[in-house]
């Protein structure tokens, strides 16, 4: 069970930091660099613990490498959207923003093609920064993840809202960040994202088979 609590604190604060961040209309560059900065300090935080997914994509991508049980699979993505959703109350109390429904994307096809890409990215970093045999025990791996994902905020965060993450997405919603209507979108696409990163690794890192 301490695997999953930890994902469920590591989850929480990163959407508690996307959700007072962009609450309060932070200038533009505040928001990816702190949400990019929260999910690379409770990486280090619990990465010895539960492996700090923080995000059921990357628990996908995680467990198909093969670098998880798939016993596991259920549970840390149940307690990654519980985390997420608990982040959203939390960020709702602090700001005092009253709950609106954001406007659906106009082009959703942007959308959906945001989201693979950079969950990819996100992904592919994680599977080669944290599970590859020629990086264990390196140092760098929660910067380079938060890194990625701080990135693909600045990058397609206009397009999208930025999510690469179910757990993030449902909560954004709650929230009244991202369109509930469109949440699905998020989520098949994340999860896309996440089981090609990890077909593109198990085929191009041979040497971790």
């Amino acid at each position: 069970m301490n695997r999953y609590f930890v994902e469920f604190i590591g989850t929480f604060f990163l959407f508690l930091t996307i959700g007072t961040t962009v609450s309060l209309g932070a200038p533009g560059v505040i928001p990816p660099i702190a949400i990019g900065v929260a999910l690379a300090v409770m990486i280090y935080a619990g990465g010895h613990i539960s492996g700090a997914h923080y995000n059921p994509a990357v628990t996908l991508a995680v467990t198909l490498r093969g670098a998880a049980k798939m016993g596991d699979m259920l549970p840390y993505m149940l307690f990654q959207v519980l985390g997420g959703l608990g982040g959203a109350v939390v960020a709702r109390y602090l700001t005092g923003k009253p709950l609106v429904a954001a406007a659906p994307f106009p082009a959703l096809g942007p959308v959906l093609v945001a989201e693979v890409l950079f969950t990819f990215a996100l992904c592919w970093v994680v599977l080669n920064a944290a599970t590859a045999k020629a990086n264990q025990g390196n140092s760098f791996y929660g910067l380079a993840i938060g890194g990625t994902v701080m990135a693909g905020a600045f990058t397609v965060g206009g397009i999208s809202g930025g999510a690469f993450n179910p757990a993030v997405a449902i909560a954004a919603a709650v929230q009244g960040l991202l369109p509930a209507s469109q949440v699905w979108a998020h989520v098949v696409a994340d999860f896309a994202g996440g089981a090609l990163a990890a077909i593109a690794f198990k085929s191009l890192s041979t040497q971790d088979s």
